[in-house]
């Protein structure tokens, strides 16, 4: 059996399968695209999905790949068995070989054997062969191909059925699985059974569509699916047992201990966390690299709780600060070669992975914080359970681990309802898994058929509906081919109804990429007649399977029917709006990473005809010099006048010759790229992957005016701007404004800064007039109340209402009555707000006797409903219930006695 590296496994999967004639094909993003049925790529199919179901045509029947996989969610998740089992992870590399209606079993299965067998020597007597209960092609083939009948074996649908969700293409499976024991003890009831039997390669038979009703539709091409997880073949060819002794993970689980200062020995001891630290380094890391940021919802949040679970983990090993960026460093250095992106990447992964740990540093105090009032109020009600639904209140709001509730908890004699706690959580995972499939587009079914039978009758062309989107057509003759009301096919619509009209071809641009669709209207208005046959006003596009546009509207005028002339009417004036604001994002983008970094990278983005609005890669708010830089320099691009330049080249030497492309945006092998401000040397201001519609010029955008800046989540800034049309609106407004408020000021518009700044020192120095009068008050009002003062056990308590604007001036009440008492307790009340609140001074003498004033003012607070606390010398709590503000005050004198003699 050879030995061979991660790396090498990687290439040598690649290189056999390019031999057979298979096209190598680069890893897709981790967020699947256009595929709102996934929360992350879990399969090396995702990508070409559409390829399966036939509604996508590729320039190659045959492919093969090394495809990133996140397996954290639906269906396909893992989380809970990283640390514990030696070979699951959330993160991980998907080898795999595919056939879009090329080649099927025989070949698929005869690929295998060579390449486990015959290239890599796996012992023959150590493979093991399951396949479904009714596949007896499959059982009959891997006799054929090598295998001994005794270890070929039959399972049923648990175990050899494979789909990519609950709906999507499916269909039976073959496994191969390796033994790791004895081999004198190795039988076949311990294939699915046994751990030493380790699944290494499964090849899937794509047969079937899955519908949401469970209908098995079968595809109109079959073709293979087959998934081998690197690391896996990778512990058999290094002779390791499990995962983590192989050189995908070994230089992580060092560097852990390296960072610890620890030994073997507590590696050893801690084994499961060192694990499950390697792990999530390697997803996160991957993970900000596509784009996904940590954040409250969605993938965003996954993100934050798998860096969060490896920093929890790390904290249990012995870490006190952020680490986690220097574990990462390891990844991105080990596959950096064949993941470029990474190290390109480099800089802003470390950074947004340190700011989540230090915010989850910041997190966890506040978290233990709400714990202790938690457990402080189950005390006074003499339980020691903390219920489910605090502990996940605390895990949901706040991030705060279960298994730290769990330990702080025990620390103070308390448990935690995990039961109910379990509950919720899968109540809120069930609630998530709802949404995505909320989100799940209409049905295609109705679109395939249609689609299907315009291009047999020649209505609409074999590669499907054409869009001409890049002539600048205003308008374009054409004919009706189809037609859908109430979501069937129609032969016609009349005035009134809500349709979908398909044409041949469109001048209409389709939502993508940012870039919002096309309005118009779709009409026939034949010579000498006065009135039109039909107008349909468009409203919208969607392209709703590969090959088939649908413009979205209603019939205003007359009746339209399949087959009619017809003519496709852009908004013309909406269209240039559009692509102004679309050429300035690219603009923008430009400048951004010239004056902020080249960590910079697009991470969503809106145009509109009256607005843009661009996400970018940023880990602090850009300040407002700043701002005004970037706006002067995007203005002085577009007063350049450069020429924008398009065309068309492969997705490969695009990247290689530094095109910039978007998070989660899928493309093609052919790609558009949009480039300006090309040098002498052929270095280009920005060039971009970008499939919309753009200006023939930057000086055609127009002003460019920033309207705002802001974060949207962990690590992302928005701005958004407005250009042309919209640029001098906002000019003109804000002029105006500017005209209105110097004449409230009555000084010229060129001086309302200075006059508003002097009227700010006016105010400024009529409010310190003002707390000093209110200063002064206070103190002839709070000095009739020290004969208020009691005698307890020797010492003076005061606790009085008082007339007060806020808790700054009990506060300083406070501190003026216990000074001129000496040593004493004061407590002063007073309603603010319609809330009553309590104040609490202990001078240090008392303090060291004992009384505590965040504790009096607790206890007294419950009466009025209310809680609080502080220090032992000064303290500040607040209640509900106003009327009880006396009852709460005349309980501090034999609080205070209780407490001395204690």
């Amino acid at each position: 059996m050879k030995r061979l590296s991660t790396n090498e496994i990687r290439q040598q999967f690649l290189d056999y399968f390019k031999s057979k004639g298979h096209e190598i094909v680069e890893s897709s993003s981790l967020v699947p695209a256009n595929d709102p049925t996934l929360m992350f790529t879990n399969a090396g199919m995702v990508q070409f999905k559409d390829a399966f179901l036939g509604l996508e045509k590729r320039a190659y029947r045959r492919a093969a790949t090394s495809q990133k996989v996140m397996r954290v969610s639906g269906k396909h998740n893992d989380l809970e068995n990283v640390g514990p089992s030696p070979r699951h992870h959330t993160f991980f590399e998907m080898l795999g070989n595919f056939s879009f209606g090329d080649y099927f079993k025989r070949e698929a299965i005869a690929y295998a054997w060579d390449l486990l067998v015959n290239q890599w020597q796996l012992p023959v007597e150590r493979l093991w062969f399951s396949v479904y209960e009714d596949d007896d092609e499959a059982e009959r083939l891997w006799i054929e191909t090598g295998a001994s009948p005794d270890r070929v074996l039959r399972f049923g649908k648990k175990d050899n059925w494979w789909s990519m969700g609950d709906t999507g293409p499916c269909g039976p499976n073959t496994e191969i699985h390796f033994y790791w024991g004895d081999l004198a003890t190795q039988t076949a009831a311990g294939v699915n059974q046994d751990d030493e039997y380790l699944e290494i390669w499964n090849l899937v038979f794509m047969q079937y569509d899955q519908k949401a009703s469970g209908e098995l539709v079968p595809l109109p091409s079959p073709g293979v699916d087959t998934g081998a997880g690197l690391e896996r073949l990778a512990s058999i060819l290094q002779g390791t047992d499990n995962d983590y002794d192989t050189d995908a993970f070994a230089p992580i689980m060092d560097r852990i201990q390296n960072l610890l200062g620890a030994d073997a020995a507590h590696r050893a001891a801690h084994l499961f966390r060192y694990r499950a630290v390697a792990d999530h380094s390697r997803a996160i890391t991957f993970l900000i690299a596509d784009g996904v940021l940590p954040g409250n919802e969605g993938r965003s949040y996954v993100v934050r709780m798998i860096l969060r679970r490896a920093a929890r983990f790390g904290k249990l090993l012995g870490f006190d600060g952020p680490f986690l960026a220097k574990v990462a460093e390891v990844v991105i250095d080990q596959m950096g070669d064949h993941y470029t992106d990474l190290p390109q990447k480099r800089d802003f992964i470390l950074q947004t992975i340190t700011d989540e740990e230090e915010r989850f540093q910041r997190t966890l105090t506040t978290g233990l914080a709400l714990l202790d009032t938690v457990m402080d109020r189950l005390a006074d009600e003499q339980t020691s359970v903390i219920p489910g639904d605090q502990a996940f209140f605390l895990w949901d709001t706040y991030g705060f681990p279960v298994d730290l509730t769990r330990d702080v908890a025990a620390e103070r004699g308390f448990t935690v309802d995990e039961a109910g706690f379990r509950v919720l959580l899968a109540e809120q995972k069930e609630k998530s898994r709802a949404s995505v499939q909320d989100k799940v587009a209409q049905d295609v079914g109705v679109y395939a058929q249609l689609l299907a039978q315009l291009q047999a009758g020649g209505l609409v062309p074999a590669g499907g509906v054409e869009q001409r989107i890049y002539e600048n057509l205003a308008e374009l003759d054409t004919v009706v081919a189809g037609i859908i009301r109430n979501g069937a096919s129609a032969q016609e619509a009349h005035s009134g109804d809500e349709v979908e009209i398909i044409l041949p071809e469109t001048p209409f641009y389709v939502e993508s990429g940012g870039q919002v669709s096309d309005t118009g209207e779709i009409y026939y208005f034949p010579e000498d007649t006065e009135q039109p046959v039909f107008v349909v006003e468009v409203r919208d596009t969607r392209r709703r399977i590969p090959g088939l546009i649908t413009h979205i509207g209603k019939v205003t005028q007359g009746s339209v029917r399949v087959g009619d002339p017809a003519t496709a009417a852009i908004d013309t004036e909406r269209r240039w709006d559009i692509m102004r604001n679309h050429t300035a994002t690219h603009v923008l983008h430009a400048v951004l990473r010239e004056r902020l970094g080249s960590h910079v990278h697009q991470a969503g983005s809106l145009v509109e005809p009256n607005r843009l609005r661009f996400d970018f890669t940023h880990t602090q708010a850009v300040p407002k010099e700043e701002l005004a830089e970037i706006e002067r320099r995007a203005n002085e691009i577009i007063l350049a006048n450069y020429a924008v330049k398009t065309r068309w080249t492969s997705h490969k030497r695009a990247v290689e010759e530094g095109a910039m492309a978007l998070f989660g945006e899928k493309y093609g092998d052919e790609v558009r790229v949009v480039s300006f401000g090309e040098d002498e040397d052929g270095r280009s201001l920005s060039m971009e992957l970008c499939g919309g519609t753009h200006v023939d010029s930057t000086a055609e955008i127009g002003g460019f005016r920033v309207v705002s800046e802001g974060s949207v989540a962990a690590g992302v800034r928005r701005i958004e701007a407005v250009t042309g049309r919209g640029a001098e609106t906002w000019t003109e407004q804000r002029l105006r404004t500017l005209e209105r408020v110097a004449g409230v000021l009555h000084t010229k518009p060129d001086e309302v800064e200075s006059a508003a700044r002097a009227l700010q020192e006016q105010n400024q120095q009529l409010q310190r007039d003002l707390a000093q009068l209110r200063h002064k008050l206070a103190q002839q009002n709070t000095g009739a109340l020290l004969d208020q003062a009691v005698q307890v056990n020797g010492i003076k308590v005061l606790a009085v209402p008082v007339e007060a604007a806020d808790a700054d001036s009990m506060r300083q009440m406070t501190d003026w009555l216990r000074d001129r008492l000496g040593s004493s307790v004061v407590v002063v009340g007073a309603v603010v707000n319609e809330k009553p609140q309590l104040v609490a001074a202990v001078t240090p003498d008392l303090v060291k006797r004992g009384v505590h004033a965040g504790n009096l003012v607790r206890d007294a607070a419950k009466l009025m409903g209310g809680g609080g606390g502080g220090r032992p010398d000064m303290a500040q709590a607040g209640g509900k219930d106003a009327s009880k503000l006396a009852e709460a005050l005349a309980t501090v004198p034999a609080w205070v006695e209780k407490s001395l003699e204690s």
